[in-house]
């Protein structure tokens, strides 16, 4: 497959707003790390009399205070949109909340696919990382259910994968999408069952592909220019991933952490958990294909053999 796809040089200034687009503003949480690249992006989106705000990011007090010093003056904020339920996009949803006195929407709370679900019951999968305690919107969206304020209008995408619960947002009068972490343009997305399922992500990057909106604004990263390209390396990245798996559990490597050593050879440390959580949701399609086997039931301590 093609080289790396991805861009790395972003430096957006922390708590200063930024004009992407017409009708679209963002402003970014100064919460840098390993799993959310220079920050988790909060957009302002709208035109006219009104907006909404996407992604409220983290608690944190001097990022809240920008994002409401950015919606325009004599505006009226509509409600606040959620992705999804993890805290570097959702814990500031009650502290924006107080700032704007609007509602917050989303899909719902902690979400599971029907496939998560069963495997979660029949054994300890792990996972749960980084969700926010406690969030759930006021009031939920519906796939197909539209947002719409003076000249605009968003349409709500339930794209589970990464969590079950996530939402995309798209605007098409406008050419745009706002991705959260489903199609970012700096790495490919974490998917840590039970809470997110690998199979239930193909399907979403699938039905991304087939809608037109040519600009995708996503959680963390700079807007992608091409996601239709980016989309089309993601699953065929995830492809490679099962070969590379499928040939360690073939070697004889038959713990997650052999495997991850293997097809990661020069990750750090920092992401090393997050590969395993990856490599998990991997593992899991192969034994539901028949191609690998657990002996033990499905999880992180399992181990893993060919067929």
């Amino acid at each position: 497959m093609a080289g790396d796809p991805f861009e790395r040089d972003h430096r957006p200034v922390h708590g200063r707003p930024e004009p992407l687009a017409p009708g679209i503003v963002v402003v970014t949480a100064p919460n840098p790390g390993p799993m959310t690249f220079t920050g988790t992006r909060t957009y302002i989106v709208g035109a006219g009399r009104d907006r909404v705000v996407i992604d409220p990011g983290p608690d944190d007090a001097g990022h809240l205070d920008a994002v409401a010093a950015a919606v325009p003056a004599g505006v009226r904020v509509r409600a606040i949109l959620v992705t999804h339920g993890h805290a570097d996009h959702a814990a500031g949803v009650r502290g924006l909340q107080d700032r704007l006195d609007v509602p917050v929407l989303g899909f719902g709370p902690r979400e599971r696919t029907a496939a998560m679900q069963r495997l979660a019951a029949a054994g300890d999968l792990g996972g749960g990382e980084g969700i926010a305690a406690g969030f759930a919107p006021d009031a939920r969206l519906a796939d197909g259910e539209v947002v719409a304020g003076d000249g605009w209008r968003l349409e709500a995408i339930h794209t589970p994968g990464h969590l079950g619960d996530h939402l995309c947002f798209a605007w098409p009068e406008a050419g745009a999408l706002f991705s959260g972490d489903t199609v970012m343009g700096w790495a490919t997305t974490l998917i840590s069952p039970p809470d997110g399922d690998l199979g239930a992500f193909l399907a979403s990057l699938d039905r991304l592909a087939a809608r037109p909106e040519g600009a995708y604004y996503p959680g963390h990263g700079a807007v992608l220019r091409d996601p239709g390209g980016m989309i089309a390396w993601q699953r065929a990245h995830r492809a490679e991933r099962d070969v590379q798996i499928r040939a360690a559990v073939s070697a004889g490597l038959a713990t997650i952490p052999e495997i991850v050593a293997a097809v990661y050879p020069d990750l750090g440390p920092a992401l090393r958990p997050a590969a395993a959580r990856n490599v998990l949701a991997h593992l899991i399609g192969l034994v539901g294909r028949a191609e690998v086997a657990a002996t033990e039931p499905l999880g992180p301590a399992a181990r893993y053999v060919p067929r």
